[in-house]
């Protein structure tokens, strides 16, 4: 891990140890408990877009797929939500290695347009099968998290939770970036056949972070579904997947920061923006079209550029 990695995530697991401590109004802990699942599931997509540089549009159908996995089993079985977060995320992976096998052999707006046809398919179910996720009404009674004999029933229990995951994702991710299948999916990236004409598998990594990228998405439903107990076919639509892409890419693809900046900052901006609810798709595609315009790289790398200016200023003087 680089020394800028290692600051970043020291900073980030102070302030969010401090957050609770200073901020005791539940309304803020419980948008950053959102933050924070926002952050997991736009960390899946910024490893595949990102680094493997393969577009998805099914993102929130495996949110979904996590978040009604384990709501269901938790409901019908009585398991502790500790397996049935286990096993959703199990069956995200098996899904996603099903369709990834044969869709990852498509390219580009190939690609997008069958990754959107499942995320379709899967919001249909959902609306549909109603005896089982509850239909358009929604499923309803899911037990909070608990671990073992500890019940994460306050906002503040499991505000830090979520977050000691997603410093824990954060960490692995990183790493992985840096290692030898990092250099692997970004080298798929910048050319596939030059990739393969090197040795590397592509076809194998390509479905391995497109299983991690359901996974992370996965794990972040079953969080929400916990955490909010109800949950609505609504809340998995393509629309989600979009909006999620928005928060990868202004957030900058460059880094795994950048999923967790443009998270977070995607997550926070609709309440800062409710006077303009009604033109929130404008206003998104706005803001993406001027951070596309005036930082190429995101949020993240106009941070990591004016480290890098600050750095060698300092060393001159």
């Amino acid at each position: 891990m680089t020394k800028n990695n290692l600051y970043m995530l020291v900073f980030l697991a102070v302030a969010l140890f401090l957050f609770p401590l200073v901020e005791r109004n539940l309304y803020y802990q419980t948008l950053m408990i959102f933050v924070g699942i926002h952050v997991l599931v736009a960390l899946g997509l910024t490893m595949l877009i990102g680094f493997a540089g393969q577009l998805s549009l099914c993102q929130a159908a495996f949110y979904g797929i996590g978040a009604y996995t384990s709501g269901v089993l938790s409901i019908q079985t009585g398991w502790s939500p500790c397996v049935t977060v286990v096993l959703a995320v199990l069956l995200a992976c098996a899904i996603a290695l099903i369709l990834g096998i044969p869709a990852l052999k498509l390219k580009g707006h190939y690609l997008a347009m069958a990754t959107l046809g499942f995320g379709e398919i899967v919001s249909i179910v959902f609306k549909e099968w109603g005896s089982l996720t509850g239909g358009p009404s929604g499923l309803v009674g899911i037990p909070t998290f608990s671990l073992g004999g500890l019940v994460l029933d306050t906002d503040t229990s499991y505000y830090v939770f979520v977050w000691l995951v997603v410093i824990g994702a954060v960490i692995f991710l990183i790493n992985l970036a840096n290692s030898r299948v990092g250099r692997a999916l970004q080298a798929l990236k910048r050319s596939e056949d030059a990739a393969e004409t090197m040795g590397v598998p592509v076809a194998r990594y390509k479905i391995k972070v497109f299983v991690l990228s359901a996974a992370l998405a996965a794990l972040g439903g079953a969080l929400y579904a916990h955490y909010v107990t109800v949950i609505s076919p609504e809340s998995f639509n393509v629309v989600f997947s979009l909006v999620l892409i928005t928060m990868v890419v202004s957030g900058g693809l460059v880094s795994v920061w950048g999923g967790v900046i443009g998270a977070s900052i995607f997550t926070i901006l609709p309440d800062a923006l409710q006077q303009f609810e009604d033109y929130s798709i404008v206003t998104y595609g706005l803001i993406l079209l001027l951070i596309l315009m005036f930082m190429p790289k995101g949020i993240a790398g106009l941070i990591s550029a004016g480290a890098q200016k600050a750095r060698k200023s300092f060393a001159n003087n």
